[in-house]
């Protein structure tokens, strides 16, 4: 329609990449140390620290699925923790590389790391790739950590490793059926997908509302671009982000 219309449409074409590696690392932060416990223990005048043991993580083996910027950068923050970086991708990043990681099988990465962290693109041979076979596979007690597209975990499959004690514990931005979730208020309403509401059950489940690059510099990133956009189409320009219709 937009074609037989003459309306030209055009997108931005990616986010910073920095904003979506540093809420990776802080999920794993959070789960780890359990510091959102820890803050609704003391304002409700709890000092307790029953519970809220972590590890440390220096020395601790993280598994990168996807190198592209967010996941080297998410590998690079974990450098300065100390810990030892795995990486599983199809096509490798020398930057990657650069930062003294190494990459290997989708098998000896699942086997090996305490921490999974996914930044893989959501296509047909990644969709679901987290699944009961490749859970079965992890490490007992993983961390598994989704910052880029919810349907790269089979969100059954995963409830069932939380149940099973397989899965330590579960930080996720994003949700294979967030369309009819996120970016809306529903608290006043029944939430009726019922897989979500058993992975909000989980004392060892972190979820957000798809917000990991929410920050001030790439929401301005998105008005620039934007505006770009609107100022070549004013001007007859070229739009330099235009969508070309088939």
């Amino acid at each position: 329609m937009a074609r037989e219309l003459g309306i030209k449409i055009a997108r931005v074409p990616t986010l910073s990449s920095y904003p979506v590696a540093e809420y990776a690392v802080t999920m794993m932060l959070t789960l780890n140390r359990k510091t959102h416990k820890a803050y609704s223990r003391v304002r409700n005048g709890n000092f307790s620290l029953e519970g809220l043991q972590g590890f440390d993580m220096n020395g601790k083996v993280v598994g990168i699925i996807g190198t592209g910027k967010a996941g080297s950068l998410t590998a690079r923050i974990l450098r300065g923790f100390g810990c030892q970086i795995l990486a599983y991708d199809a096509l490798e990043n020398q930057a990657f590389r650069d930062l003294g990681g190494r990459y290997t099988s989708l098998e000896e990465l699942l086997s090996s790391s305490h921490i999974v962290s996914l930044h893989a693109p959501l296509l047909p041979a990644t969709r679901h790739m987290i699944n009961r076979e490749t859970i079965a596979k992890m490490k007992e007690g993983v961390m598994l950590i989704n910052t880029s597209r919810g349907a790269l975990i089979d969100t059954r499959a995963m409830v069932e490793g939380l149940e099973s004690g397989h899965i330590g514990a579960v930080g996720i931005d994003v949700y294979e059926g967030e369309e009819e979730l996120f970016h809306t208020d529903l608290s006043g309403l029944v939430l009726r997908d019922e897989l979500f509401k058993q992975l909000m059950s989980f004392p060892n489940v972190l979820i957000t509302g798809h917000q990991s690059s929410m920050t001030d510099s790439a929401l301005e990133s998105v008005a620039q671009t934007t505006l770009m956009s609107l100022r070549q189409f004013r001007n007859q320009q070229p739009l330099r982000h235009e969508i070309i219709l088939g």
